[in-house]
């Protein structure tokens, strides 16, 4: 991966020689287009923007060849700005020493006011300051609790404590560079790569720069061909900045944006995996329905053999070997052979049912793995964010705050199981009262479908409407349904009530133990197994 060329005091130096064409003008607008970025409109015979950020990653400051659209509702560091900027004069605009602080002074007939943008990665900041200096406003608030030199308006403001250094300008050949103000990593890499100390001051110097830009690498006021093969030079630096952060921040957008959509169709492409494994042991408990119907056969065929109480008969199955069956000491032989009988049949007629989910799950996960591979594949912003309107379409994506954490760990590391309705609606359930209480507490939302097994422990089960109830069909109700009843104590009951209600009618009483709730204007369906 190519270094980024970074902004250092070399850049704020020609961009600061650059801006001197401001010095006269007056400022006639004043814009923040996001929480760490604003824009003056200058004017001194023509209008001139300057940009300034102090965002963590992209801190700079340049002219502009064009500019963005300024937001509906200024910020209030935006309103100070404007209050105290808006037609007064510029009076200087300075670098200190050859630090990363650019001072830009102006007077108005209120009085003279300073901003200082202090661009110093994630510490940078831009602060307005009245002559007595202090705090009229801020890009960050810096509190006294996170910082031993707090920006707060109202208080006065103190400049970044940085420890004493000679100048770049005086260093020497052999010198340790990292001893002298305004030597940057970058600019030591530069003059370790072949360009000669003595040049760079003479550029200091003589503020005679050579803008130059590389195609991935960045901008600079030195020539960059030593480091970068593909640098080309630029009509000013300001111009090759503004490039150069264009494309870092769009590359940036573009990686978070496919980092942080990638992470979601895992978890749901884990999701279908869980799923479908747990299909396939239901598979495996119906392809052993014929055992149960040979074992209740053979009961039948050897009751003569039962006496009152036996746990077990032994007797020759179909194939000449002999064949163990456990029995219910309380039940008579023809009642035993009438269980295993009855649950043969739940297994085979639960199959038609499992296999139709496991095909919905698999054509599911087929479509996820298209939609990630064609994610991997695209190169641009617009490519990821159609592939998220896809997913969305799907109902494969949670519409909630998550932290990074909780995309890499699905559910926060709760057991929470997801499955597909017949309509497709996502219905998830949980496996512990942890589980149940994460499941109905944080995941559920107002109009979400939330089913329960009326008095007997059961999974909590949450049917996603999407915030829109009125279109799950009752197949989908009845499926969630029987989810709740094969997660419960009635299991192995032939006829079971589940309620069912919206989630915002669910009630966790104070202190109640995890999985404990409460619950009204439910409706109840009774479940045939």
């Amino acid at each position: 991966m190519t270094m980024r060329v970074p902004f250092d005091s070399l850049c704020l130096a020609a961009v600061v020689d650059e801006a001197q064409c401001l010095v006269g003008g007056r400022v006639q607008r004043v814009v923040q287009w996001d929480a760490s970025t604003v824009g003056l409109a200058i004017y001194r015979g023509r209008e001139e923007w300057l940009l300034l950020s102090c965002d963590a990653r992209y801190a700079r400051a340049h002219l502009l060849t064009r500019r963005g659209d300024s937001p509906q509702s200024p910020p209030p560091f935006c309103m100070a700005l404007r209050k105290h900027l808006t037609d007064a004069r510029v009076e200087f605009v300075r670098q200190r020493g050859l630090d990363r602080v650019l001072d830009i002074g102006f007077s108005s007939s209120d009085g003279d006011v300073q901003l200082v943008a202090e661009i110093m990665g994630k510490h940078s900041n831009l602060v307005l300051v009245d002559a007595g200096r202090k705090v009229l406003g801020a890009a960050k608030v810096v509190g006294a609790g996170k910082s031993k030199r707090p920006i707060i308006p109202g208080r006065g403001y103190e400049p970044p404590p940085f420890e004493p250094r000679r100048s770049l300008l005086e260093a020497g050949e052999g010198d340790d560079l990292k001893e002298f103000e305004g030597a940057s990593p970058f600019l030591r890499a530069l003059i370790a790569s072949g360009v000669s100390l003595s040049a760079v001051q003479s550029a200091v110097r003589a503020h005679a720069w050579s803008a130059s830009y590389s195609d991935g690498g960045g901008a600079y006021p030195l020539s960059l061909v030593t480091l970068y093969k593909n640098a080309v030079p630029r009509e000013s630096v300001s111009q090759a900045i503004e490039q150069s952060f264009a494309l870092f921040i769009e590359s940036d957008r573009f990686t978070v944006a496919q980092s942080s959509l990638r992470a979601q169709l895992q978890r749901v492409m884990d999701a279908r995996n869980r799923a479908l494994a747990d299909l396939e042991e239901a598979l495996d408990a119906a392809a052993r329905a014929r055992e149960k119907q040979e074992k209740g056969e053979l009961i039948l065929a050897y009751q003569h053999q039962v006496s009152p109480g036996d746990k077990e008969l032994t007797v020759p199955g179909y194939d000449g070997k002999p064949v163990t069956i456990a029995l219910d000491p309380m039940k008579s032989a023809v009642e035993n052979a009438q269980r295993l009988f009855a649950k043969a049949k739940r297994a085979k007629e639960g199959a038609e049912g499992v296999r139709g989910q496991k095909l919905r799950i698999e054509r599911d996960r087929e479509e996820l793995t298209m939609l990630v591979q064609r994610l991997e594949a695209t190169t641009t912003f617009e490519g990821v964010e159609s592939a998220r309107a896809e997913a969305d379409g799907k109902r494969w994506l949670h519409h909630q705050v998550v932290s990074h954490s909780r995309e890499e760990r699905p559910f926060e590391g709760n057991s929470v199981r997801e499955l597909v309705s017949p309509g497709g609606w996502k219905v998830l359930y949980g496996e512990n009262a942890t589980s149940n209480d994460y499941l109905t507490q944080k995941l559920g939302r107002p109009n979400d479908y939330w089913f329960h097994v009326r008095g007997v422990t059961s999974a909590h089960v949450l049917l996603q409407t999407q915030n829109q109830p009125t279109r799950v069909q009752k197949d989908d109700l009845i499926f969630a349904a029987k989810v709740a009843v094969s997660k419960s104590a009635s299991k192995h009951s032939s006829y079971v009530a589940v309620d069912y209600t919206l989630r915002k009618y669910v009630r966790k009483p104070k202190k109640a133990a995890p999985g404990f709730v409460t619950y009204s204007q439910e409706k109840t369906l009774h479940i045939e197994q």
